[in-house]
């Protein structure tokens, strides 16, 4: 089995790249995607600890894009580091994404809670710091209980500690990809908040424009929505990819590979993804 979908502590994620290898091999993974977000500066530590163990590691990332004032996110794969179209946006995205830590730490300040970005990006690592860190430091601090509890209080959207990011539209994320040599899929499809009829009608218009992926296989998905949207992938022409979304601690029910406990992405999807890929001469 692979999993499509994980992140490191180059971005939200808990552990290192090289740890979220190890993690991949001893689940008995044949692939590992990391797809960290807005960046791909993990993927050389990643790639030498695959290399070492004899996985396959497919180069990807995750973009938050501007739908309908919410956020949508998709997962861009073989996409390599480097000067090109992904690579510039994904620069502009983190310049963002530092913006907005510092107005999150003013914003937290102003509701009286006196934590500073110094003590977040030594809870990070130094690296991509992401808002599971914010809650992480909330947590040390005593004043939340469990990183859901900062975000369902504090950080989530519409929340009072809430700021919204910078994002791009899918329609330019698809394009940016295809000219950096990738594929794209839409991330955890049901967490747009769309009913059932809705999400067909998108997923169909998502096709026209180049979209190759939908993650039907999804960590915290039951079995019966998993099979839906691996049907509506195939209706439309797309292929039904997969992942855990691990992000280590920051989502202790998540492990690499399983899910929850019961996931199984199939090994034909990546073969899949390769050939829509390489049929287009990329």
């Amino acid at each position: 089995m692979i999993d499509l979908h994980s992140h490191s502590n180059f971005s939200d994620g808990s552990e290192s790249p090289t740890r979220v290898i190890e993690l991949a091999a001893a689940a008995g993974l044949t692939a590992i995607a990391l797809t960290d977000h807005d960046g791909l500066e993990g993927l050389p530590e990643a790639a030498r600890r695959a290399n070492e163990l004899g996985i396959t590691l497919v180069s990807g990332c995750e973009v938050s894009c501007l739908y309908q004032n919410s956020s949508l996110h998709v997962l861009c794969y073989f996409v390599v580091d480097g000067p090109g179209a992904l690579q510039e946006e994904l620069i502009r995205l983190q310049e963002d994404r530092a913006m907005r830590n510092e107005r999150l730490i003013t914003r937290l300040n102003e509701l009286g809670i006196p934590i500073t970005l110094e003590e977040v990006a030594e809870r990070a690592g130094g690296r991509g710091i992401g808002r599971p860190h914010v809650a992480a430091v909330l947590v040390d601090r005593g004043v939340v209980k469990s990183i859901d509890e900062a975000f369902d209080r504090l950080l989530g959207t519409g929340r009072p500690a809430y700021i919204p990011k910078s994002r791009v539209t899918i329609e330019t994320v698809i394009a940016l990809t295809t000219r950096s040599g990738g594929v794209n899929a839409v991330a955890h499809p049901y967490s747009l908040g769309l009913e059932r009829y809705e999400l067909e009608a998108q997923v169909e218009e998502w096709a026209k424009v180049g979209l190759v992926g939908l993650e039907s296989y999804y960590g915290r998905y039951s079995p019966e929505l998993r099979e839906q949207l691996a049907a509506l992938a195939r209706r439309n022409g797309l292929v039904p990819t997969g992942g855990s979304d691990f992000h280590g601690s920051y989502k202790p029910d998540i492990s690499i590979g399983v899910g929850t406990g019961d996931l199984l992405v199939p090994d034909e999807v990546l073969s899949e993804l390769m050939e829509r890929a390489s049929s287009t001469g990329r």
